[in-house]
């Protein structure tokens, strides 16, 4: 293999899921570069710019991603389906770290690895001098692409939960998600993930996708119970959202001066 040009940038976040890593993140919904902005240099090793329930796509994605640059974090678009166009375009922008939601077994999710690598390897689409190579100034960035993309699959099924190990073992996933949210609704408990089934599912998920040789993903809303995630194996969490720091912060700050 050529060796790969010294300016071709480097993904630590990739990195430190090889080496299942503690990495600590953060949700990104509100569609706006100046919130991604102040996020990136908060110290979280990982954003997600969320494209499946927020208002984001590849118009919004690009000032973020921009916005974003030289902060702390990683960016990770969640793309808003396992769709080869969708990743392409999102790769092609600059967002070399995706996370592909609804992934129910390893057929999709060697889908979604051969939609982020071009040929041999898979199926991107060629575009000579895209966001993604610096507009055609990274030398070999064809080639070398895959090295520093990174994909991650979101498993929120009970279905899904099966085929942790099937999906575990496809060649190019660099970590499993488990949706928390989604996993609730299908196992009967619509809104509570707090359930004691879905976290018997969540803690059995955990131990499975570490004991295969992945990191395991998951988010909180609630900070404190973080440490509980991070001892039933899940290296790389979400901590909270921007929404939820924005709406959270805003009510207690008015709570403390609301008449009685």
């Amino acid at each position: 293999m050529p060796e790969r040009p010294t300016n071709f940038p480097h993904n630590a976040f990739k990195q430190a899921l090889a080496h299942l890593e503690r990495q600590v993140g953060l949700w990104c919904s509100l569609a706006s570069p100046i919130a991604a902005e102040i996020l990136a240099g908060a110290g979280f090793d990982w954003i997600v710019i969320d494209g499946e329930h927020a208002p984001n796509d590849i118009t919004t994605l690009l000032p973020q991603l921009q916005a974003m640059r030289g902060g702390t974090a990683e960016p990770v678009f969640r793309v808003p389906w396992n769709e080869p166009v969708i990743i392409k375009r999102a790769l092609d922008v600059g967002a070399r770290s995706l996370l592909v939601p609804f992934v129910q077994n390893a057929d999709e999710a060697r889908k979604a690895v051969a939609a982020a690598r071009y040929p041999p390897l898979g199926i991107r689409g060629v575009a000579v001098t895209p966001r993604a190579a610096d507009y055609g100034r990274i030398q070999g960035y064809h080639r070398n692409a895959h090295h520093e993309t990174c994909v991650l699959v979101q498993l929120e099924t009970k279905a899904a939960l099966k085929e942790i190990e099937a999906v575990a073992a496809v060649e190019g996933v660099d970590g499993i998600f488990i949706g928390p949210s989604d996993l609730a609704a299908a196992s009967g408990h619509l809104g509570n993930p707090k359930h004691p089934e879905v976290q018997d599912a969540i803690r059995d998920a955990g131990r499975r996708i570490r004991a295969a040789g992945k990191s395991a993903g998951m988010l909180t809303g609630n900070p404190d119970d973080a440490e509980a995630l991070f001892e039933m194996g899940f290296n790389f969490t979400a901590i909270g959202s921007d929404v939820g720091i924005l709406a959270r912060g805003a009510e207690n700050l008015a709570g403390r001066f609301r008449k009685k």
